[in-house]
């Protein structure tokens, strides 16, 4: 019988940065319904799961989903960790894929791209990324791991990060549980150099004119075809460039082991 592939969105509206920033409108719907869209024309057969919160300000995410016909979970806003575990347990996962909710321009054929490395090598990872390290552009995070890989996580992590950032415990690790990376097939390496994730009012100015440009004549446009777009519209690339490279890894350097300074950068709130 084939696995059960679930993927989780984890999804909240509160944000520190850009409140309410998945439920922006993007060419009339939601960043989070453009995303799903894009999630659910992936290659590999899945199911689509929007994890959030309990928290009244997420019933917003719940109604996004029943307008979406997409399955949903709540769960702890804090403990993201039991969440993606208490989602995928809910929708018996095999395989569970973790995705952020503020990538709305992944490419789903990366997203393919890491499940086929997994299936190709199935039996010999618990968990395959494409972020250790990352070479796509930021934005196009993917990771994938057996339902026991995230069983052992959720029982075992008790670090703050690795509650709220759900898979350090996983990568931390490596003398548990067998991991792989996928890096990107061009062989160059654009992970701090391009941003395509949402944290900053500039990124959401960014992604939307990429839909703008990109969307009605291409709904499944790629990577490649951003990129394209960046190199004869460069005015595009500088909307939010100065963002390119800061990552949540920053806040935590002195606790992780597998993560240099190389891999984030820091911002200065005062000249942005």
């Amino acid at each position: 019988m084939a696995d059960n592939v679930v993927i989780i969105v984890q999804a909240r509206t509160a944000s520190s940065r850009l409140p309410g920033k998945i439920m922006m409108p993007i060419l009339g719907k939601s960043l989070l319904a453009r995303m799903i869209e894009r999630l659910l024309i992936i290659r590999h057969r899945a199911t689509v799961v929007i994890a959030t919160s309990t928290n009244a300000e997420d019933d917003v995410i719940v109604n996004e989903a029943n307008l979406l016909k997409v399955p949903y979970y709540r769960g702890s806003l804090e403990n993201v960790l039991d969440r993606h575990y208490q989602a995928a347990k809910m929708y018996n996962a095999d395989v569970v894929l973790k995705i952020p909710s503020d990538c709305p321009l992944i490419d789903p054929r990366i997203v393919d791209d890491v499940l086929d490395h997994f299936f190709n090598n199935k039996g010999k990872f618990d968990y395959v990324s494409n972020l250790h390290p990352a070479t796509h552009p930021d934005g196009n995070d993917v990771e994938v791991m057996t339902m026991d890989c995230l069983q052992k996580a959720w029982e075992n992590a008790a670090r703050p990060l690795e509650l709220e950032h759900t898979t350090p415990y996983i990568w931390e690790n490596p003398q548990l549980f067998r991991t792989g990376n996928v890096t990107w097939d061009t062989g160059l390496d654009y992970s701090m150099s391009h941003r395509f994730t949402i944290d900053y009012p500039e990124d959401y100015q960014f992604i939307e004119r990429v839909y703008a440009e990109l969307y009605r004549t291409r709904d499944n446009f790629s990577c490649q075809d951003i990129l394209d777009l960046l190199q004869r519209k460069p005015e595009i690339y500088e909307l939010n460039a100065r963002y390119a490279g800061v990552n949540w890894y920053r806040h935590h350097l002195e606790e992780l082991k597998t993560v240099t300074s190389e891999q984030t950068r820091q911002i200065d709130l005062h000249t942005v």
